[in-house]
């Protein structure tokens, strides 16, 4: 079995900066058994792989552990490979999830712009298990379709911030983002997610669509 594998860091115009993700363009669906033994090869946070169709193209992301429900970066990842390195000819690229439902892709001025839905999340209580899912304590808490996210003082905190991998990783959720208001940005995150494979991811882009609806929560409660 001879297959192209591309690796690309995306969120950067530096090579060894950015999210590194691995794209594989297939002809057809292979077993989800040998799409995890390459995930798992390749050792990256996520590897996109997609089948072009009639209508769109059917994209899957697998993390070194498991398939996972959406990914940003390998999305905008698979783009850049389609229209770079694919012929793929168009400036519109329509992505379709089992998972996640229609996702595009628009090339503007040699930029790619991804549209992401918009998570749907509720604030929780912040019990012991969530206090002690990082060595600083949370001023709230919220839960997504996949994440829970803890919303803290200080961007210093989340620089600083050390988590509590074992018990983030028996939780129910693919991971954890924790976020506060930034110094000069409107806001300052990272994500955990051991349960899926990811210690820390270094950008993660579906986790953006629960933290802006999240900030702007915030903003109008002065969170």
């Amino acid at each position: 079995m001879n297959l192209t594998i591309y690796h690309v860091d995306t969120f950067t115009n530096e090579v060894f900066k950015g999210n590194p993700a691995a794209i594989c363009p297939l002809a057809k669906w292979l077993p989800d058994d040998i799409l995890l033994k390459i995930a798992a090869e390749n050792n990256l946070s996520e590897t996109g792989f997609y089948v072009i169709g009639e209508n769109n193209v059917e994209i899957r992301w697998f993390t070194p552990t498991v398939e996972v429900d959406l990914c940003g970066h390998a999305t905008l990842a698979s783009a850049f490979v389609m229209h770079h390195y694919e012929n793929y000819g168009k400036d519109n690229i329509n992505f379709y999830s089992l998972r996640s439902g229609n996702l595009s892709v628009t090339v503007k001025q040699k930029k790619f712009v991804l549209n992401f839905p918009t998570d749907q999340f509720t604030e929780i209580e912040l019990t012991d298990e969530l206090i002690a899912a990082t060595d600083k304590k949370p001023i709230a808490a919220f839960k997504g379709k996949t994440d829970y996210m803890l919303v803290f003082d200080r961007q210093e905190d989340i620089a600083t911030i050390k988590p509590n991998l074992p018990l983030m990783g028996g939780m129910d959720a693919r991971g954890f983002i924790v976020t506060a208001k930034g110094n000069t940005h409107d806001f300052v995150s990272r994500f955990f997610g051991p349960a899926v494979g990811v210690n820390e991811d270094p950008v993660c882009g579906s986790a953006h669509t629960t933290l802006i609806p999240g900030v702007a929560t915030f903003k109008a409660r002065q969170i």
